[in-house]
């Protein structure tokens, strides 16, 4: 992964305009209906007010403003592959569809990005709980009682509580957080100095922090949570010093670890616990025993290096984002090649999220669209949301009911909701 921070990160609309004449309000409840007619909208985001660009007020429309940032924007990559084939490989998709309605807008928290490449930094734990980092504080969203309050500050000095013969743990400070996790009551958070912190949410304090790696360029690009075969809690990190390391939950000991030929930026354990997925500064990706580290498959198939994954909840299915605009999908029984690759609409796929059911798949491009496939019809029918800003992070619920999208925006920083839709098929039979 590239050394330096993006001076650049957050695409701010008032490029075009001053907004110093805009009112803006905090939270923007959903309209009970739309102003437009819904054949006539050209993506699935019912309407982009929502997001607090008054577009009416402005010398130049929603469409028009589209139009130009498509042809301007340039997607990053650190490997200039021909790509003149690409096309051809990926699947025809039927847009349109809504299968997550949109709720509302906040801008009492604001999401913020330390690097232009990392962006797993919002976690919903629940449909009214997310998590999310906000410049140096960990924020807490109830989108039930819709208020944010702090949670953690890494601005000021920390010192881990957990404390026993041998333990490495030492305090930090100024901690500059990469990537994040929250899940199982459990906050696992990655600095861009090589830092890793862990903290139980509903514990005062941090349980334990250090500095994992000592290395010059150390940044913790990916952390995970997840239960290995026998069940106990593993915390996973990945390194820009190539190195993976597996962790115990409780004492928060090294167990493990796993060196690859490249700086690691992305990680994900199998359902099962088994199979580990590892992609980085290389156009393949590997598939390695979660145990050993030893690798014993190789997907061959994109053009760049790679930043997400995730496991479909049967364990059968990987999906992994790459810089070269593209997800594929593979089926761990025959890794030779990719099942399926999704395009993005003009940027890489940054992050990859399933939902608990294993219904949808949800990727995410470094800004403005998000999309939203159904696994069930093979991923030809998809949602694409179309707004505008910097993605943070994107996280269903567990109980798959809500998907939230963070917005890095020095302006229109917020936190967006959308809410599964329903169909009452029953309905049908009493009409």
């Amino acid at each position: 992964m590239e050394q330096f921070q993006n001076q650049e990160l957050e695409y701010v609309v008032d490029d075009y305009y001053d907004v110093t004449d805009f009112e803006d309000d905090d939270v923007t409840p959903r309209s009970g209906s739309s102003s437009f007619d819904d054949d006539s909208m050209d993506s699935d985001f019912e309407d982009d007010f929502e997001l607090g660009i008054p577009w009416e007020r402005l010398n130049f429309t929603r469409e028009k403003y589209r139009e130009s940032r498509l042809k301007q924007y340039k997607n990053y990559e650190n490997l200039s592959t021909s790509r003149e084939d690409l096309e051809k490989e990926c699947k025809e998709v039927e847009k349109g569809h809504n299968f997550y309605d949109f709720q509302f807008n906040t801008r009492l928290v604001k999401s913020t990005i330390v690097h232009f490449q990392l962006r797993n930094l919002l976690w919903a734990t629940s449909k009214h709980d997310v998590y999310l980092m906000q410049n140096y504080s960990v924020m807490h969203w109830s989108s039930l009682l819709r208020r944010g309050k702090e949670v953690l500050n890494v601005a000021k000095p920390i010192t881990p509580t957990l404390k026993y013969p041998g333990c490495l743990a030492q305090p930090l400070s100024r901690v500059q957080i990469s990537t994040m996790t929250v899940k199982d009551n459990l906050m696992v958070a990655g600095g861009f100095q090589g830092e890793l912190i862990c903290k139980y949410i509903e514990q005062p304090g941090v349980a334990f922090c250090m500095k994992i790696s000592t290395d010059e360029n150390a940044i913790t690009n990916a952390v995970d949570i997840y239960r290995n075969p026998s069940g106990a809690t593993r915390v996973m990190t990945a390194n820009n010093d190539a190195q993976v390391r597996v962790m115990d939950a409780v004492n928060f000991t090294c167990l493990n670890r796993f060196t690859f030929p490249w700086s690691v930026n992305n990680t994900s354990v199998s359902p099962d616990g088994k199979l580990l997925a590892v992609l980085g500064d290389s156009p393949e990706c590997l598939i390695a025993d979660a145990q050993s580290g030893k690798v014993i498959g190789n997907l061959k198939g994109h053009l760049d290096y790679s930043f997400a994954s995730a496991w479909h909840p049967d364990g059968r299915i990987l999906a992994t984002g790459n810089q070269d605009t593209t997800c594929r999908l593979w089926d761990v029984r025959n890794l030779s090649e990719s099942i399926a690759v999704l395009k993005g609409r003009m940027g890489a796929i940054r992050a990859v999220k399933f939902t608990s059911d294993g219904r949808y798949m949800a990727m995410a491009e470094p800004a403005d669209f998000v999309h939203v496939y159904d696994t069930q019809s093979d991923y030809s029918k998809g949602q694409e949301i179309d707004l505008f800003g910097e993605i943070a992070g994107i996280s269903f619920s567990p109980d798959t009911e809500a998907l939230f999208v963070g917005v890095a925006d020095r302006t229109y920083g917020s936190l967006l909701e959308f809410n599964r839709r329903r169909y009452d098929h029953y309905l049908d039979c009493i009409v």
